[in-house]
């Protein structure tokens, strides 16, 4: 959003101000710098650090992405391919013809195995039916974006509504049917995960299709996410952002002034935590919703017009927590991409709800099979909503107790699994201390668990405040 009005220039053309130094920002102030109309750019970023929800750390014997994961839809309509190819970043498979004409449809690829909390595996050839049923009913929702009137409010509802009509079909015994429906709950688990909500039920139908889906197999970086922004923060003048400058309050549609012009005036002007004042002539603010939604009555002077303050409201926001696991040798087989974990006795059309104590682990999706590092090897798994927040209030033991026991109970009794389940784990957030807890086992594993978006979303939305 920007707040602009109608003074006179600095010498030299306008002063702007860009709050927030993730890749919404960083972009914005990249693509100012190219211009030589706007000589006079700061970037006021509230940590120590640039990027925001990229954030790639060095553990594990390797990089790790406690932020953002993946590129989605990595092709030529898709700015972040753009500049990590720009900057050499991916590699030659990543750039590749074939990849980026590759149609995902923006759904999460088939599982390589998937466990049922029995501890028996469940067909691929029944998921695989499954997941199409589920991503055709996905897809059908987006067909809604512009429709008079919509069946039912959210995408939720949609999906139980058409899935509820499909179950009447099905025409195998009780048991088999069961286990479809609890791969379905799995599915919409991860669904979660992807659209960053507790329930389905949240998100509404209407403007579900304004998601645009590109081509192209999602990618990572071998070196790091980060290296992304570490390349856009070069590319920009020395000294334009400043670190650890947490703004309190944007003073804006005003009249100030500054020594340093004197008889300039500057339409707004930014008041840091420190006291610190910046008159500028446009303010382009790139900070995160929920940061927007617990500041918002305080952080504009004079507050925002009514119909942008209820959009921020409105927005949903939710929570997503990766958690790595590490072992010095896998019980997965060599070629494993995705372990689905489904769990028995679960179906979307039930909303039974129990205790987040007695039940939280149940939202788990199941884990990412990260690239080897040296000699350990890694899992990354997915959790999303209010399960994912109430672990964050357990300790790092009953954690690890739980995973023990979700690992040991789904996949143990897989003759094709090697290695123990019994572990030393390390649980480790940005918020307390790391604390080891022994296992005393041949494998060793280790969990970094931490508030994350599931992918990168980068809006650089421009809004005029007047």
């Amino acid at each position: 959003m920007e707040a602009t009005g109608s003074v006179g220039k600095a010498p030299g053309g306008p002063r702007v101000l860009v709050v927030g130094g993730g890749i919404a920002g960083l972009g914005a102030a990249q693509r100012l710098c190219g211009q030589s109309a706007f000589p006079h750019l700061r970037v006021l970023e509230a940590t120590a650090r640039a990027g925001g929800r990229i954030r790639s750390e060095r553990s594990f014997g390797g990089v790790v992405e406690v932020g953002a994961h993946w590129i989605h839809g990595p092709s030529r309509g898709n700015p972040v391919f753009q500049l990590a190819a720009e900057y050499g970043l991916l590699g030659e498979k990543e750039l590749s013809e074939e990849n980026q004409l590759v149609e995902t449809g923006g759904h999460v690829g088939l599982p390589s195995v998937s466990y049922a909390s029995s501890g028996a595996r469940v067909s691929l050839q029944l998921v695989a039916e499954m997941a199409t049923l589920f991503y055709g009913l996905i897809d059908q929702t987006r067909e809604f974006l512009h429709a008079a009137e919509t069946p039912v409010p959210s995408v939720g509802e949609y999906l139980k509504k058409e899935i509820g009509q499909h179950v009447t079909s099905w025409t195998e015994d009780e048991e088999t049917r069961k286990l479809k429906l609890a791969v379905l709950n799995s599915l919409f688990n991860l669904e979660c995960c992807v659209s960053g909500t507790h329930s389905m039920d949240l998100v509404a139908l209407a403007p579900f299709g304004e998601y645009t889906v590109l081509p192209g197999l999602d990618c990572t970086f071998s070196k790091g996410y980060q290296g992304l922004t570490n390349c856009m923060m070069a590319s920009l003048p020395e000294d334009t952002v400043v670190f650890e400058k947490p703004v309190k309050t944007i003073h804006w549609n005003g009249s100030f002034q500054e020594a340093a012009f004197p008889g300039e005036t500057f339409p707004v002007s930014v008041e840091c935590e420190d006291g610190d004042q910046f008159p500028v002539h446009h303010v382009i603010v790139t900070v995160p919703l929920g940061f927007l939604k617990e500041h918002l009555d305080t952080f504009f002077d004079p507050p925002l017009p009514a119909e942008k303050a209820e959009a921020i409201r409105k927005i949903g926001f939710g929570t997503n927590n990766k958690i790595f696991l590490e072992f010095e040798e896998p019980f997965w087989e060599p070629d494993c991409q995705l372990i689905q974990l489904v769990w028995d006795d679960t179906s979307p059309l039930e909303d039974a709800a129990p205790a987040l104590q007695d039940a939280w682990f149940r939202k788990l999706i199941g884990f990412v099979v990260l690239p080897a590092f040296a000699s350990v090897h890694v899992l990354c798994g997915f959790i999303a909503g209010l399960e994912s927040e109430f672990m964050e209030t357990l300790s790092d033991e009953e954690v690890l107790l739980c995973l023990t026991q979700v690992l040991r109970r789904m996949t143990a009794p897989d003759p094709v699994c090697r290695g123990s389940h019994t572990s030393h784990v390390l649980l480790h957030d940005a918020r307390c201390s790391a604390v080891g807890m022994e296992g005393g086992a041949a494998a060793q594993a280790e969990a970094l668990a931490g508030s994350s978006l599931l992918g990168p979303s980068f809006p650089l939305t421009d809004f005029n405040l007047t």
